[in-house]
Protein backbone atom coordinates (compact mmCIF):
# COMPACT_ATOMS: atom_id res chain seq x y z
CA UNK A 1 0.00 0.00 0.00
CA UNK A 2 1.32 3.77 -0.70
CA UNK A 3 0.85 6.72 1.25
CA UNK A 4 0.20 10.13 -0.72
CA UNK A 5 0.05 13.61 0.18
CA UNK A 6 -3.00 14.24 0.29
CA UNK A 7 -3.89 18.59 1.07
CA UNK A 8 -7.58 19.78 2.78
CA UNK A 9 -8.87 22.97 2.28
CA UNK A 10 -11.62 23.88 3.81
CA UNK A 11 -14.82 24.98 1.81
CA UNK A 12 -16.41 28.73 2.38
CA UNK A 13 -19.66 27.07 1.32
CA UNK A 14 -19.71 24.00 3.40
CA UNK A 15 -17.82 20.59 3.36
CA UNK A 16 -14.04 20.23 2.18
CA UNK A 17 -12.12 19.60 -0.61
CA UNK A 18 -8.92 17.71 -1.53
CA UNK A 19 -5.87 17.71 -3.61
CA UNK A 20 -2.68 15.07 -4.19
CA UNK A 21 0.09 16.66 -5.37
CA UNK A 22 1.61 13.74 -6.90
CA UNK A 23 -1.05 12.84 -8.91
CA UNK A 24 -1.73 15.95 -10.81
CA UNK A 25 -5.71 16.09 -11.50
CA UNK A 26 -6.88 14.16 -8.43
CA UNK A 27 -9.35 15.65 -6.56
CA UNK A 28 -12.33 15.04 -4.46
CA UNK A 29 -14.44 16.22 -2.14
CA UNK A 30 -17.15 15.95 1.19
CA UNK A 31 -19.34 17.05 3.55
CA UNK A 32 -16.91 15.95 6.30
CA UNK A 33 -13.38 14.69 6.77
CA UNK A 34 -14.48 10.65 7.02
CA UNK A 35 -16.43 11.43 3.90
CA UNK A 36 -13.26 13.38 2.15
CA UNK A 37 -10.84 10.84 3.39
CA UNK A 38 -13.26 8.08 1.28
CA UNK A 39 -13.29 9.86 -1.39
CA UNK A 40 -9.72 10.77 -2.38
CA UNK A 41 -9.13 7.16 -1.51
CA UNK A 42 -11.64 6.31 -4.47
CA UNK A 43 -10.01 9.23 -6.40
CA UNK A 44 -6.58 8.21 -5.86
CA UNK A 45 -6.78 4.16 -6.65
CA UNK A 46 -8.89 5.47 -9.62
CA UNK A 47 -6.04 7.99 -11.22
CA UNK A 48 -3.47 5.26 -10.46
CA UNK A 49 -5.62 2.48 -12.29
CA UNK A 50 -5.08 4.92 -15.15
CA UNK A 51 -2.04 6.00 -14.88
CA UNK A 52 -0.69 2.31 -14.90
CA UNK A 53 -2.72 1.41 -17.79
CA UNK A 54 -0.78 4.53 -19.90
CA UNK A 55 2.73 3.44 -18.35
CA UNK A 56 3.22 6.28 -15.87
CA UNK A 57 3.87 6.94 -12.40
CA UNK A 58 3.40 9.15 -9.62
CA UNK A 59 5.88 12.04 -9.62
CA UNK A 60 7.80 11.24 -6.72
CA UNK A 61 9.80 14.42 -6.16
CA UNK A 62 6.86 15.95 -4.02
CA UNK A 63 8.09 17.34 -0.80
CA UNK A 64 5.93 18.77 2.45
CA UNK A 65 7.88 22.02 3.51
CA UNK A 66 6.37 22.93 7.21
CA UNK A 67 7.24 27.14 6.92
CA UNK A 68 6.87 29.56 9.98
CA UNK A 69 5.97 33.37 9.54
Amino acid sequence: MENFIVVIHEDPEGGFWAEVPALPGCYSQGENIEELKDNVREAIAGVLEVMKEQGRSPESNIQVLDVPV
